[in-house]
Order: C-alpha cells, then sequence, then structure tokens
C-alpha cells in the first residue's frame, strides 16, 4: 500500500543531489497537473462548443492523446521520492535495522534496472517517430488534425530517465544506511506511523487555526 512518508536532509552530498533532484521533479510533477487542468478546459470548451454551437473542439482527441504522457509520467519520479506509490508491506513492514535497508535497497535495485530498459525501450520507439527530414520532424502523426505524435513518445523516456535518476540516489541511500548502521538516513523515504502522522496532521491544522485567527 502507499503510505506517509517524510525525506530527511542533511548538508551531504547524497542530500544535495536529492534536494537538486527533487527540484525537477517539482517542475515535472507542477505540468503534469497544468496538464490535467488544461483537459478540464478542452473538455469544457468541446461540449459547450457542442451544445450552444454544434461545433466541438476540432481534434479534442487528439490533443487527449498528447496530453496523456504529461498525466501518467511526468510526475512519477516525484511520487517516487515521497514513496508514494503502491507497494506491498507485508514482509518489508516486518523488518528493522539493516535487513530493512537491504530489502528496499535489493527493491530500488531492481525497480531501476526495469526502468533502465524502459529508457531504452520507450528511446527506441521515439526514433521510429521522429525524422529530422519528414514534415514536422514526424514519420507519423495523430488521425484527426495530424498532430506529430513524436513529442508524446518523447516524454516517457525523459520521465523515465528522472525516475531512473531518483532510483538511483535511493539504491545509494538504501546503501549507505546498509554499510553504516544508520536509523533514519536522507534521501529516501521514511515511512512515518499511525501516530507520527496524526502529530504532523495536528501540527499542520493548528497552523491553519493559528493563522486564521489572525
Amino acid at each position: 500500500m502507499a503510505g506517509t512518508s517524510a525525506v530527511l536532509e542533511d548538508g551531504s552530498v547524497l542530500s544535495r543531489l536529492d534536494a537538486g533532484l527533487h527540484r525537477v521533479e517539482t517542475v515535472l510533477a507542477l505540468i503534469s497537473g497544468l496538464a490535467v487542468f488544461s483537459l478540464m478546459v478542452l473538455a469544457v470548451i468541446s461540449v459547450n462548443g457542442r451544445n450552444l454551437f454544434n461545433a466541438p473542439l476540432p481534434g479534442y482527441v487528439d490533443w487527449i492523446e498528447q496530453a496523456m504522457p504529461l498525466i501518467a509520467f511526468m510526475a512519477v519520479a516525484y511520487t517516487q521520492r515521497d514513496g508514494g506509490h503502491i507497494r506491498m508491506d507485508i514482509l518489508v513492514g516486518r523488518l528493522n535495522g539493516r535487513a530493512l535497508w537491504l530489502a528496499e535497497m535489493v527493491t530500488a535495485l531492481v525497480s531501476l534496472i526495469l526502468i533502465a530498459l524502459l529508457v531504452w525501450g520507450s528511446w527506441e520507439h521515439f526514433q521510429r517517430s521522429f525524422d529530422f527530414a519528414a514534415p514536422l520532424w514526424s514519420r507519423d502523426s495523430s488521425i484527426d488534425i495530424g498532430l506529430p505524435i513524436w513529442p508524446a513518445k518523447l516524454l516517457a523516456p525523459v520521465a523515465f530517465s528522472v525516475l531512473s535518476l531518483r532510483l538511483a540516489l535511493q539504491v545509494w541511500g538504501y546503501g549507505r544506511a546498509f554499510v553504516l548502521g544508520l536509523s533514519e538516513p536522507v534521501a529516501v523515504p521514511l515511512v512515518m506511523s499511525a501516530a507520527a502522522q496524526a502529530a504532523e496532521e495536528a501540527q499542520h491544522v493548528s497552523a491553519l487555526d493559528q493563522e486564521e485567527a489572525r
């Protein structure tokens, strides 16, 4: 399951790399959110155009196809950094100390290998679509209004490359915790207990109440 987690920071090289990559991930997540909002706007325009003027937005489905990779892939590294992806904690949740960090490191390493293969495969898929000599640099296009498809295909290897960097940092973080026997390593998501989550939520609500009182 996905759980609430915290990522600790310090002045180490690993932590600085984590913070730098997180800024990139935040920008990509923002772009993904804007893509969702844009699709909502396009849906309103298309529906109102159909109902009021009997003229829906031309190429509405084509624009949805272009935006889907933005929605599906661009925030995946951001979510990985915060430990927000769905996972099974039946076994790992019973571990602690070096055994926990070893299990997490192996999981992150296997994920890194898989994502590296996806980067290679999606890049090959993009290259089959991109051609400098073709109109709009594209060998294929959408069915309705002829949008070039290579920009959407390029988003997958870009997003997966950022995710690969995130997983590499997490392998480093978990490996460092395993070797040094750390209790609270940096640059990796630490799953918070229910009590810690409740305390953080209470603190957040209290801060909001204080702001409203002012």
